[in-house]
């Protein structure tokens, strides 16, 4: 008997990461779709080091010798980038990765909210498929940077603002619209003597707003409704949330890992042909990327090239064939 377990194969497992301009997740999930290895790390302007980083965490979170991954999904800003770099199976925008987790543990989800580090999006889902989103990267003002930028300001940590929100009976107004007049306000109504409390219901209420008014604006928000991406950690913002939206808004313990989740179980969809055990070894290689203009044609393409040592693994950019190149695969 213990000879057969000795010998027996290692478990099956999927990896999904999703790599944004402030943060990079990444989870391992199971066959049965539970994740038992997560991270969350700061990007650091360096999306391909933050991908080292997530890998090397989770390597440490399993037993290698009992766990295989069988095949790869990315996703986020650098999801190309990063797929190149693991070989992956799967590349998905973050729409498609944060409807296929989502769905997956809430059947039932209409509106999907969600604020990050730089950007927010709003998902609209009907019958279990995405039939609607709007994103919004041009502003920064309402994501979590802006959150802690101001808590910078006053002396909090950002991890303790819901807590404090949650304790004003009498929100200031904040114009959370733009940055700098939401900072310019944020300065006044300190000056003016506000509670340090109303002050910062204010800036959390202010981020539910200006999410309604902007990255809401036109869509139909349905009950049931998901809120995610590391904002979703502040209960301040949830509540103003349910307060504008008048429905219960919920928020998942790994609702920050979503994308990451969602990228896991698009590549345990991998066809069976096309699995192949990821090794965990990205740091044996340098990985490069380079931009070239392609004079094939009169387009002139920027393609973006990226290189594992000196070996081409991956390009994008070309609007044509006459600008495609040869990728070496592993």
């Amino acid at each position: 008997m213990s000879n057969q377990t000795a010998s027996a194969s290692p478990r099956r497992a999927f990896l999904g990461v999703d790599t944004g301009s402030i943060s990079t997740k990444g989870v391992i999930i199971d066959e049965n779709r539970s994740i038992i290895a997560r991270t969350y790390l700061w990007t650091e302007g360096d999306p391909s080091q933050a991908a080292r980083r997530v890998v090397a965490d989770l390597a440490r979170q399993i037993d290698r010798e009992q766990i295989e991954i069988a095949a790869v999904g990315t996703t986020g800003s650098a999801r190309r980038l990063v797929g190149a770099m693991l070989g992956a199976q799967v590349v998905k925008n973050e729409i498609t990765a944060h409807a296929v987790g989502t769905t997956y543990l809430h059947p039932d989800v209409r509106t999907i909210l969600e604020i990050g580090g730089q950007d927010s999006k709003i998902i609209c889902v009907e019958d279990g498929v995405a039939v609607d989103y709007a994103m919004n990267t041009l502003c920064a003002a309402g994501t979590g940077s802006f959150l802690s930028s101001q808590a910078h300001r006053l002396g909090v940590e950002v991890e303790e603002f819901g807590e404090i929100a949650l304790r004003s009976d009498n929100p200031a107004n904040i114009a959370a619209r733009c940055t700098v007049f939401a900072e310019s306000d944020l300065v006044h109504k300190i000056q003016m003597g506000y509670a340090r409390e109303d002050v910062i219901a204010g800036l959390c209420k202010a981020v539910a707003t200006n999410y309604l008014n902007n990255v809401g604006k036109g869509k139909k928000i349905n009950a049931p409704v998901v809120f995610q991406g590391g904002v979703s950690k502040n209960v301040g913002v949830v509540h103003f949330f349910e307060e504008a939206l008048g429905c219960e808004v919920t928020v998942d313990a790994d609702g920050h890992l979503m994308g990451a989740f969602g990228a896991a179980l698009l590549a345990a969809g991998t066809p069976e042909q096309d699995l192949h055990p990821f090794e965990f070894d990205i740091d044996d290689f340098e990985f490069k990327t380079r931009e070239i203009i392609c004079q094939k044609c009169p387009n002139h393409c920027e393609i973006v090239c990226v290189y594992r040592d000196d070996d081409l693994i991956d390009s994008w950019g070309n609007r044509c064939d006459k600008g495609a190149l040869k990728a070496k695969r592993r």
